[in-house]
């Protein structure tokens, strides 16, 4: 993990680089998602403590940028300090993720029902009829139940949102289901569309394009700029897809 500046008040934490020592176990070994995911939740329980006075906290796939700082330099050896905390609480995540993934022919099928970002899980209701499903069961050399049951069976959790207002990354499939996106985008794809591509699910809160595999549907709302929050699904969330 590398801590680089940027702009007068905001710090970005780059997962992708070497972590700093003394870290036990180095950002690589660890995974980008699980290492970000530590270091969320715990810059937000440190701001919730008053350890952190970061306006901003913004997680991305490798990154996690820190925004309002009034000391960006102080706050970087705050940062430094808590490193080997965060890297020893991913390295246990990963072992335990490692753990639990069931045997058979549903990887990324139950995770444990506990939360560590202590939020509630969200379950969304999802009717799969989507007409790329039978391209992932090709992609995962299964038949379609089987993909249904990985999916419903899978603990998601929101990585970061990003594309679009709402636009849910969703992680907690194994690595060797990632999937290729679509070579040509479709020009519009319906709000409410779940989807996979790469090693994400995720869930179209508006129509717009999208060359993600679509599976299935669902009639929750994801962003309203009526609610507060808006985004029905933040970072940290836990999420299961339930057949409709």
């Amino acid at each position: 993990m590398r801590i680089r500046p940027v702009g007068e008040h905001a710090l970005l934490l780059d997962c992708t680089a070497p972590a700093l020592p003394p870290a036990p176990v180095p950002a690589a070994a660890l995974g980008e998602a699980t290492l970000v995911e530590a270091w969320r939740a715990e810059l937000w329980r440190r701001r919730e403590q008053g350890d952190l006075d970061a306006v901003e906290i913004v997680p991305a796939a490798s990154t996690l940028l820190l925004d309002g700082l009034r000391d960006p330099a102080a706050t970087a050896a705050l940062l430094a300090r808590w490193a080997p905390t965060v890297a020893a609480t991913a390295s246990t995540a990963t072992a335990s993720t490692a753990t639990d993934r069931p045997s058979g022919d549903q990887p990324g099928g139950d995770r444990p029902d506990g939360d560590p970002s202590g939020g509630a899980e969200v379950v969304v209701p999802v009717e799969f009829d989507g007409p790329d499903l039978a391209v992932v069961a090709e992609q995962w050399s299964v038949d379609v139940p089987t993909v249904l049951r990985r999916l419903t069976g899978t603990r998601f959790r929101v990585a970061f949102c990003g594309f679009a207002p709402g636009f849910p990354y969703l992680t907690g499939l194994p690595a060797e289901l990632a999937l290729p996106r679509l070579s040509t985008p479709r020009p519009r794809v319906l709000a409410g569309s779940v989807a996979l591509a790469g090693p994400y699910a995720g869930i179209y809160p508006s129509a717009s394009p999208g060359g993600w595999l679509l599976v299935g549907r669902t009639d929750l709302t994801l962003f309203d700029v009526h609610d507060d929050p808006p985004a029905r699904l933040s970072p940290g969330t836990s999420v299961r897809l339930a057949a409709a």
